[in-house]
């Protein structure tokens, strides 16, 4: 709303995340958006940022969605149907991941070789690692997929998509105020650069 514009996310510390849970973050989501010669990975993309800002928020909090029980497993299809929030279930989920590999490999996530952490993070997906204190392994991966992904397609304004890199990597023109000319020539690549909701870096003196 334009009453309530987005606040812009800046990189720089940590609001939510404690280093170490940050640094482990990170890794992560440079093992599901690693870098290729089509883009930057997760990490420098911003996905962590992104991340971090969301956990701070209503989002984190679920401060904007119904959280009374009764809390019952739920079908596939209806999504998480828990008692802890978003903030919360990472907490948990990030130590529960250390605590496995310390026990397991005697090792943090982020010391192990990336082979590793895509195979562990496979092995998580598929609910085939065993993490303490209750958290289910696919679940928590979900959530890592689904904030990743969200954090690397976003708008730049929270935090993540750094330089646009998403956008430009697939055409997107962004938040621009009009491109009707173009909806109809399909297959042909957009012309434009995108833009945020903030405007574009040289439109405001900061550089491309």
């Amino acid at each position: 709303m334009a009453s309530d514009p987005p606040t812009q996310v800046v990189a720089g510390g940590w609001h939510f995340f404690s280093a170490q849970e940050a640094a482990l973050v990170e890794a992560i989501v440079d093992r599901i958006i690693p870098a290729d010669e089509l883009s930057m990975g997760g990490k420098e993309a911003g996905c962590a940022v992104y991340i971090d800002s969301q956990l701070m928020g209503a989002y984190g909090a679920s401060s904007r969605l119904y959280t009374q029980g009764p809390f019952l497993p739920g079908l596939p299809t209806q999504g998480y149907q828990g008692e802890a929030n978003p903030a919360q279930r990472y907490r948990a989920g990030l130590a529960a991941i250390d605590a496995f590999l310390k026990q397991r490999d005697g090792k943090t996530f982020v010391e192990l070789a990336r082979a590793e952490q895509d195979a562990f993070l496979t092995a998580m997906e598929a609910g085939k690692v065993d993490l303490p204190n209750g958290v289910k392994g696919p679940a928590f991966f979900g959530l890592l997929l689904q904030n990743t992904m969200e954090g690397f397609f976003a708008d730049p304004v929270y935090g993540g998509n750094k330089d646009m890199v998403s956008w430009r990597m697939l055409g997107f023109p962004g938040a621009r105020y009009d491109y009707r000319d173009h909806v109809s020539k399909h297959n042909q690549p957009y012309p434009q650069p995108p833009v945020s909701i903030i405007g574009r870096p040289e439109w405001l003196g900061k550089g491309a």
